[in-house]
């Protein structure tokens, strides 16, 4: 095992070059680079310079942006000014050089500075990442809490009514878009046309620091009640119908009517010896669910419930071509999914000492 998770450990490194230079070439062809955004600014609100310098700092000299000095809407501007811009922002460099230099930043873990904000990237996603941990990691562990013992009952009670029943809702379940869901929560429980029962926006009210342990923790659990049942609706969906199959695989094989014809009870059958077999395929899938809602379904429900998370810190930092921010948590990020997919390897060995990746790559 432990050659293996060497060979795994050493696949992360070409990955995750491989997701950066991908990454990094789009980015030539994307119009509107950081310099552009500036000039906009600085055409449309007269002197802001005082805005943008020194947020670029070292990290400028990382990131890629339009090579050429003829920008659209620079006419009319010193030549100078867009010069020190483009110094700046080290987008006086080849795109090769800025993209080396950015590696060996990120391998000294140095991610740089956002272009507009003068605070370190690294200080962003830190501040930022309460808000994408509480949505991922309580949505997943309510949708494995639920969708197991459901799948579990589902799949010994297959084709009775109320199998039936729970598919149909199941299925209406993973068909509500998850925003569309947070917005009818929000009519119905935060005061829209119906009840004010939860808070519309943030983690936690205002007088947070005042209440005692326990009023901190029910005032936190009050706020992210609404977003973490939006954000978990589809998981909980996709887990429940995945959970059924695994088990009714399992419950047809021989084994299972050798133990039963020993005369075992049916639970000592589903629980100690389906159980561990058919959870093999779930556990498989606990990383594409943390990280699909960490990630990919944070952003419009952060904005819905005006939480200010990594959804919306990549939204805004794509919008204002905010480089630093865009490949410093792409990294970042990249990172940490090639490694709890290595995690997932781990957990598919505790749950069965049985499997042997080792055996099965020689």
């Amino acid at each position: 095992m432990g050659a293996y998770i060497l060979r795994r450990l050493a696949l992360v490194i070409p990955t995750l070059l491989g997701i950066m230079i991908i990454n990094f070439a789009l980015t030539q062809f994307v119009p509107g680079g950081p310099i552009e955004q500036i000039i906009a600014q600085v055409q449309g609100q007269g002197d802001v310079t005082a805005g943008f310098t020194g947020g670029a700092n070292d990290a400028a000299d990382m990131f890629e942006g339009s090579g050429n000095s003829e920008y659209a809407g620079a006419r009319g501007l010193p030549p100078e000014f867009i010069a020190n811009l483009e110094k700046e922002f080290g987008f006086d460099k080849p795109p090769l050089e800025r993209f080396m230099l950015m590696l060996w930043n990120y391998v000294r873990l140095d991610f740089g500075e956002s272009y507009f904000r003068s605070v370190s990237v690294i200080d962003l996603v830190i501040e930022k990442l309460p808000v994408s941990i509480t949505l991922g990691l309580w949505s997943t562990l309510i949708a494995y809490i639920i969708s197991i013992p459901l799948g579990i009952r589902k799949a010994v009670k297959d084709g009775s009514r109320f199998d039936n029943v729970t598919s149909g809702i199941i299925i209406v379940a993973y068909a509500i878009p998850g925003f569309l869901f947070a917005v009818l929560l929000m009519v119905l429980f935060a005061g829209g046309s119906y009840w004010q029962i939860f808070p519309l926006r943030g983690l936690t009210s205002d007088n947070f620091d005042q209440l005692s342990l326990g009023g901190k923790i029910l005032d936190y659990l009050w706020h992210i009640t609404l977003p973490v049942l939006a954000s978990t609706i589809s998981a909980f969906a996709t887990l429940t119908l995945l959970t059924k199959n695994s088990f009714l695989d399992e419950i047809k094989k021989q084994y299972v009517m050798t133990a039963r014809a020993k005369g075992q009870t049916e639970r000592r059958v589903l629980y100690g010896h389906v159980f561990r077999n058919a959870m093999l395929i779930v556990i498989a899938g606990f990383p594409s669910v943390f990280i699909g809602v960490f990630f990919a379904g944070s952003l419009i429900i952060e904005t819905l419930f005006s939480l200010d998370g990594l959804g919306r810190l990549g939204f805004t930092a794509a919008l204002a071509r905010d480089y630093p921010v865009i490949f410093g948590t792409l990294f970042i990020f990249g990172l940490i999914g090639l490694v709890v997919g290595i995690l997932s390897d781990l957990m598919y060995v505790f749950v069965d000492p049985r499997i042997d990746f080792e055996s099965r790559e020689g």
